[in-house]
């Protein structure tokens, strides 16, 4: 686990940077935007780690990911004198940030308490590990990847919007830009149907064994039918495609397949890799049919377990 963590946040640095290199230069507005934007971020890290230091929750970027991508699109499309496309984007945007804070407000997350609410499980699991259970080392690892790395990644993946102001003139959508737009709000739909499976399968679960009644279909512990049942982990995978579909954006603004807002969509995929070894690792030791599981359902692509036979 240490080794991956000690990746990811190698990779944040490194990947933007080479990123920087490829396809047309930034210009002068958006290099001045980006470095207005560095500023957001870095107070927002900030925030997020005192807070979380404070409180003893280390949930706080959870509390802000849906919802500061939302402030961050929009104020670079401000900045950019309410290009259409970029408007357009920062709608996608919203749509995508409303729905997700919806399902995360829903599990208790937001409290008027604004500390408080429900921390990622995985948390409590990990500084309970050796290496991570001192003080010290946890506060290091607080700072650098649970507020530095996410909060940076967040910020990365909505950098596609800038790629827009290569062209000065305002300029009707293409059908491209449609296309991009009905697939982001698709992928919005199912991460929400997803979301949803596994919010009514936890509930019930939850119910019976308060009530005391016989689980039956919910003994496994874990959601394996509906989307569930055909990959893994339906909303990472949703997640993972709605950010390749904004880049797509940037594709459609330079003419260029690889250019430098590639960063947050290929860093988040790699997150998610890492994020989801992680949350399985616990599944399989808590619930005994999760191993069958994994060998009988593909982790993110569906049918990809058809060609391990």
């Amino acid at each position: 686990m240490l080794s991956t963590i000690f990746f990811l946040i190698l990779t944040v640095i490194i990947v933007p940077i080479v990123s920087f290199y490829f396809g047309t230069p930034l210009t002068d507005l958006q290099s001045y935007i980006l470095s207005t934007m560095g500023i957001s971020v870095s107070l927002v890290v900030g925030y997020c780690f005192l807070v979380g230091e404070l409180s003893k929750n280390n949930s706080q970027v959870d509390k802000l990911w849906s919802v500061i991508p939302i402030y961050y699109v929009w104020h670079m499309t401000a900045m950019g004198d309410f290009h259409p496309r970029m408007v357009f984007m920062s709608i996608l945007v919203t749509i995508w940030g409303i729905r997700l804070t919806y399902n995360f407000a829903r599990r208790g997350a937001y409290q008027w308490k604004f500390w408080a609410g429900e921390e990622d499980y995985r948390w409590e699991v990990l500084r309970k590990r050796p290496g991570f259970n001192n003080r010290f080392v946890w506060m290091i690892f607080n700072l650098f990847f649970i507020c530095a790395y996410q909060n940076v990644l967040i910020f990365l993946f909505t950098v596609p919007i800038l790629t827009t102001l290569y062209t000065d003139a305002p300029i009707s959508l293409s059908s491209v830009d449609y296309i991009l737009g009905i697939l982001f709000v698709v992928f919005v739909i199912i991460e929400f149907i997803a979301d949803q499976q596994q919010y009514d399968f936890q509930t019930e679960k939850h119910r019976r064994i308060i009530a005391g009644e016989d689980l039956g279909e919910f003994k496994s512990g874990f959601v394996s039918t509906g989307l569930w049942g055909i990959v893994r982990h339906p909303n990472y995978t949703m997640e993972q495609a709605i950010w390749i579909i904004f880049y797509g954006f940037s594709v459609v603004s330079t003419g260029e397949w690889i250019n430098w807002s590639m960063p947050g969509c290929l860093l988040l995929v790699v997150l998610f890799k890492g994020s989801s070894d992680f949350s399985e690792s616990i599944s399989a030791e808590k619930y005994p049919g999760y191993k069958e599981y994994q060998r009988r359902v593909p982790r993110f692509i569906p049918f990809t377990s058809f060609f391990k036979k």
